[in-house]
């Protein structure tokens, strides 16, 4: 078996230390790089030879498997997430493995005793055919602010405003909450209360009665319990 040049794309740091970890005990494979998102992943691709990908599903801006689809001729994939219910998803873009967070050191050795001794593709990656990512469109002070809904963590209603959260900014503008909601019609927000509406995949922790985003802890509403904690524990 030749030596295989890899990339991981996953933005916990723990979990890509891990992977840096068990591929410098493997002698056939070699670490090129380390990336949090999609768009830093194609700068690698357009410059170094990559035969293995270790693709986490969860990413900022561009999710992994809306990424994979945009390589023409993508290198070897082995998929790297905490999601259990993607992998008929992964098998369909034939990938190598489908290796599920925490990740064993036996089962990450098994999966790359899988790959393929084939010379890389030049993957040509894509990145005009990209998906354009849904933003929202709001207006502060007479000016209208693009917002991209893969970086809102939560919505908090306040009155006749609305307060939209994201990592870096909190914008304040005259809204509804149920309008917001309606506007964000997609399996990646979910009301938890009468005042906050939340992007699940933030989630860190929850509880009966709360939910944790980062720093903040999200009162969920007694008549929203049900429906949260069925789709929180599926």
């Amino acid at each position: 078996m030749g030596t295989f040049n890899c990339l991981i794309v996953e933005d916990e740091p723990l979990a890509a230390e891990v992977l840096q970890d068990y591929i410098s005990q493997i002698p056939f494979l070699t670490c090129k790089a380390v990336c949090r998102d999609a768009l830093y992943a194609i700068q690698i691709l357009q410059k170094e030879k990559i035969d293995v990908l270790f693709l986490d599903i969860h990413l900022p801006k561009i999710k992994g498997f809306d990424f994979l689809k945009t390589l023409q001729n993508p290198p070897q994939v082995i998929i790297t997430t905490a999601y259990r219910e993607y992998a008929l998803d992964g098998y369909e873009l034939n990938v190598v493995d489908y290796l599920l967070k925490p990740i064993s050191f036996n089962r990450f050795f098994t999966a790359v005793n899988k790959l393929k001794n084939e010379p890389a593709q030049n993957t040509e990656p894509a990145i005009q055919d990209l998906p354009e990512q849904p933003y929202l469109l709001i207006n502060i002070n007479k000016k209208r602010i693009k917002i991209a809904e893969n970086d809102i963590l939560f919505i908090e209603s306040r009155k006749e405003y609305v307060s939209i959260v994201t990592s870096e900014h909190s914008y304040l503008t005259k809204c509804t909450l149920n309008k917001m909601e309606q506007q964000l019609q997609n399996n990646r927000f979910l009301r938890i209360h009468r005042s906050f509406l939340v992007a699940i995949d933030s989630i860190n922790a929850f509880n009966a009665i709360t939910v944790e985003i980062n720093k903040h802890k999200l009162p969920i509403g007694r008549s929203y319990r049900k429906i949260v904690h069925s789709i929180l524990t599926f």
